[in-house]
């Protein structure tokens, strides 16, 4: 897993706001996709039926939890980039339809992993650029990936996980960009670490909240 894609979006006015919008969320989207084939080799359909009912399925979704943003807002925007991938791997609007051929240098990397799940590796890995385009352009710096995203063990695990509970989406993106994950409510934000620690009142009894 690396940071290609957020190279194509960190020049983007006012990413985070943006990518709530269909026709920008569905455009990086195919951008996303380009990339992948351009490096890796590998191509891919597009069911933009099932992508537009993701982006609403996830605007509704992280719509009913924004008011934790105001805790935590880097915290946040990889939760809500996990909502996203939990909806893309849910509705499944991508099929792999080309590969690389057998050698190819592009893709010998990540070749392993790719080919073991391709869309799975392409939702990912717009959920990851989308998170490092957002947080350079907020905060000046974005989050490191931690070195299991290159572990195809975890990816077999990723893989089987969320098959059973497409939340763990959420969890698995938090343990690749190395942050704390939660197992078993990864789809609250109110339980999330980094939010609970916000939450602790200050010593004058009142909850502190960051301010702009």
């Amino acid at each position: 897993m690396d940071f290609l894609f957020r190279d194509e979006l960190v020049h983007m006015p006012d990413l985070r706001h943006r990518l709530r919008q269909l026709r920008w969320f569905r455009m990086a989207f195919r951008k996303n996709a380009a990339v992948i084939a351009d490096h890796y080799g590998y191509h891919f359909a597009i069911d933009e039926t099932k992508l537009t009912r993701a982006f609403l399925n996830w605007i509704e979704t992280v719509e009913q939890q924004k008011s934790y943003a105001r805790l935590d807002r880097k915290d946040f925007i990889i939760f809500a980039a996990g909502l996203v991938l939990k909806e893309l791997i849910t509705e499944a609007p991508a099929k792999v339809r080309g590969q690389p051929k057998h050698g190819d240098s592009q893709a010998s990397e990540k070749q392993d992993i790719i080919a073991f799940w391709p869309e799975g590796f392409l939702y990912t890995n717009y959920c990851v650029g989308a998170i490092a385009a957002i947080c350079e352009q907020e905060f000046g710096t974005a989050p490191q990936i931690d070195k299991c995203a290159d572990d195809l063990r975890t990816w077999w695990s990723y893989r089987e996980n969320v098959q059973e509970m497409p939340g763990y989406a959420i969890a698995f993106l938090d343990k690749f960009l190395g942050a704390e994950p939660n197992w078993v409510m990864p789809n609250l934000a109110s339980a999330r670490s980094a939010i609970q620690r916000a939450m602790v009142p200050s010593k004058s009894g009142n909850t502190t909240l960051p301010t702009g």
